[in-house]
């Protein structure tokens, strides 16, 4: 590593004058996140620390902002406390914090600082009243003879007295540019201070269903309460909030954060699927966005390992590419000394990132399909229907957004519905005004029937419902233009549809044969399923207009085992409802297309990246090669006319045409990543 990095970390004059920020508060492209969960059991803490050395790593990497630790989650304090004394590092004989963020203002670094709030050993041992509990009345969490601090415990106990006067503490003694409070999450709590106030407000704690919407309400209020408190002391530093996914129940509260850090690593809970699915909603929010990943070949806390560098350029080139700012995890080592091997790595990356920046500052997506998310309703940081959803709109080059229901869909030609949006009245209304004003949709399986599944409330489908299909797997024959792409035969779908009749005036583009009979112990054929028996049994795929429904759940299928026939059905009936899509690109699926604008500079910024996650081990895909694209022919629709198209940052012009009020031209080489600047007259 050190001889293929070594010469890539320098930092070049240009970087230095993108570098030149004077407002500490301001979120920056390139930053550190620091983690320093530090034992009891190990001495010498911070011994071999030496702040010039740190920061001066920090600049050489190109990094303008690391966030540094003010507590850990084994509980401890890592600056000159007064209020807890017994809480500093038993091992710590230095003000650690201080010195790193006087170290990094003096090289213009802003520091926000980090504290935990739900896991805290030390708070954990000596409070044990405090912890959650599960409805057994066990610990939630880590149990006492099991290794880690993963113990939550209660906001809503007299341990949020001690968490203010924390907080109070580092705002009065410190520098503070901003905070990262970590870990506060809903909890499913049973401790005595929650079923106190459940019955003081007339809720039953032994429902589980009222307790998790408690458990909402009292995160939410920390949230507000805390929010209120740090302005009373600071009125202008950044505040976050992480519980590890930004997402739909973070739309109540976005006003009590000043942005949004989307932890997602590719591994370990989140996977690759993950960050588009969360910045593509929460970009939507109101608030900017930074990215997160970690320098970690697996998770935090995996002391010398090292990311692949083309994994981690992916994953900061495709923060840039979705509207993102950079952060990228590390763990500071118990002495203080500095990786020079990991800032290498992350320097030869964050090299690139700031040469990258003047096309991505303020830069806003280009969109014209919204998916509604089943987050909504089935919480799951990757739900199955909406990551096949956006696999699948990401690998036909189209520009989206994901979206809840209390969205404003108008600024979409076209809304996906994947296979389990339940569809209320206020839903029926707000889909039909945004049809009548000129929208089109496509829905499948379960989206648009009422609760109970008998019956579609939502009659712009042009279907009536008989129930599930009565046999799985089933084969659904496409036929004309739904079929572009495919041979027009029978394509097995392995999950269980809905039996549907179309109505008057509805079209059938696909229809479903069945097969000789289902699978059961007393008929069966071959290894996995019966064939095809030739006959019709009901419709698969039907159009009522601006209105396409498929009765298979599609993109949970594809979610799953990714049938490449389900894709295709799926891309054609989005070609049928929206004939001229913003941007064509004739290259492979594995190339991410994005597009954003920069108003003030009055320009588009075409983003291509190209690397390819693999799943070589069992647990989570890794990127190790760089696999260059060639002559790849790009087709945008554009409103207005063009003054010049030229691949940045390297400013080479590009020849271009107009044809059907298209811009065309032909990119020579994506190695990697490569940004296109549009620049109208």
């Amino acid at each position: 590593m050190e001889d293929t990095l070594s010469e890539t970390g320098m930092m070049s004059s240009s970087a230095r004058e993108i570098d030149k920020v004077t407002d500490t508060n301001e979120l920056r492209f390139r930053q550190i996140h620091l983690d320093f969960h530090t034992s009891q059991h190990i001495i010498g803490i911070g011994a071999t620390f030496d702040p010039d050395l740190f920061a001066a790593t920090l600049e050489e990497a190109h990094i303008n902002s690391i966030t540094c630790f003010a507590r850990c989650h084994h509980g401890y304090i890592y600056f000159d406390t007064q209020k807890h004394p017994e809480r500093k590092h038993p091992h710590l004989q230095r003000n650690l914090l201080a010195e790193q963020i006087e170290a990094c203002h003096a090289r213009n670094i802003r520091v926000p600082i980090y504290t935990t709030i739900q896991w805290d050993h030390f708070t954990a041992e000596q409070h044990p009243e405090w912890l959650a509990l599960q409805a057994d009345g066990r610990i939630k969490g880590t149990q006492p003879y099991e290794a880690g601090f993963y113990r939550y415990l209660c906001v809503n106990s007299p341990y949020l007295g001690f968490l203010k006067e924390h907080i109070q503490e580092i705002l009065e003694t410190l520098p503070v540019d901003g905070l990262f409070l970590d870990i506060v999450i809903p909890l499913d709590d049973s401790s005595k201070w929650t079923r106190t106030a459940m019955a003081d407000a007339g809720m039953d704690p032994s429902d589980p269903l009222q307790r998790r919407a408690y458990g909402q309400q009292v995160i939410d209020a920390f949230k507000r309460e805390m929010t209120s408190f740090i302005r009373q002391c600071n009125k202008v530093c950044t505040i976050f909030y992480n519980d590890g996914h930004i997402g739909i129940r973070d739309r109540n509260t976005a006003e009590v954060y000043t942005h949004f850090e989307l932890e997602s690593l590719p591994n370990e809970g989140w996977s690759y699927l993950h960050f588009p699915i969360s910045v593509r909603y929460a970009r939507n929010l109101g608030r900017e966005c930074l990215g997160m990943t970690g320098k970690f070949h697996t998770f935090w806390g995996d002391f010398h390992s090292y990311k692949n560098q083309a994994a981690l350029q992916f994953e900061c080139f495709r923060m840039l590419t979705l509207n993102a700012k950079c952060s990228v995890g590390d763990q500071l080592h118990p002495s203080g000394k500095m990786d020079q091997a990991t800032y290498r790595l992350i320097g030869s990356v964050y090299a690139e990132v700031a040469k990258k920046e003047p096309w991505c500052s303020e830069a806003c997506p280009l969109t014209e399909i919204g998916v509604l998310t089943t987050e909504e309703f089935y919480y799951e940081r990757v739900p199955a229907e909406t990551a096949g959803a956006v696999r699948m709109l990401q690998e036909g080059s189209h520009q989206f957004e994901v979206l809840d229901t209390h969205s404003d869909f108008s600024a979409y030609s076209v809304l996906i519905l994947p296979d389990e949006i339940p569809v209320s009245t206020l839903l029926v209304e707000k889909l039909e005004q945004y049809l009548e004003q000129g929208g089109k949709f496509i829905a499948s399986y379960h989206s648009g029937l009422n609760p109970s599944q008998d019956a579609f409330v939502l009659k712009a489908l042009g279907v009536q419902v008989i129930g599930p299909a009565p046999f799985s797997p089933d084969f659904i024959l496409p036929k004309g233009i739904i079929s572009r792409g495919l041979p027009e035969i029978e394509h097995v779908m392995y999950l269980r549809g809905m039996d549907v009749i179309a109505q008057p005036g509805s079209e059938v583009l696909a229809s479903v044969m069945v097969p000789y009979f289902n699978r059961t112990y007393q008929h069966f054929c071959s290894h996995r399923h019966t064939p095809s028996s030739g006959q019709p049994g009901y419709p698969g795929i039907i159009r009522n207009g601006s209105v396409i429904y498929f009765a298979h759940p599609i993109f949970t299928q594809y979610h799953r085992n990714a049938p490449r026939w389900c894709k295709t059905l799926f891309l054609n009936a989005l070609d049928i409802l929206l004939p001229e899509p913003l941007v064509r690109i004739q290259g492979p699926s594995t190339l991410l297309t994005t597009i954003n604008t920069q108003t003030r500079k009055d320009r588009w910024v075409l983003h291509l990246l190209h690397y390819i996650p693999e799943r070589r081990g069992q647990e989570f895909d890794v990127i190790e090669d760089v696999i260059p694209l060639y002559n790849i022919r790009v087709s945008i629709r554009v409103p207005r006319t063009i003054r010049q198209v030229t691949c940045v940052p390297d400013r080479q012009a590009l020849p271009w045409t107009i044809k059907n009020e298209r811009l065309e031209f032909t990119v020579s080489e994506i190695n990697g990543h490569q940004m296109v600047e549009v620049a109208f007259k």
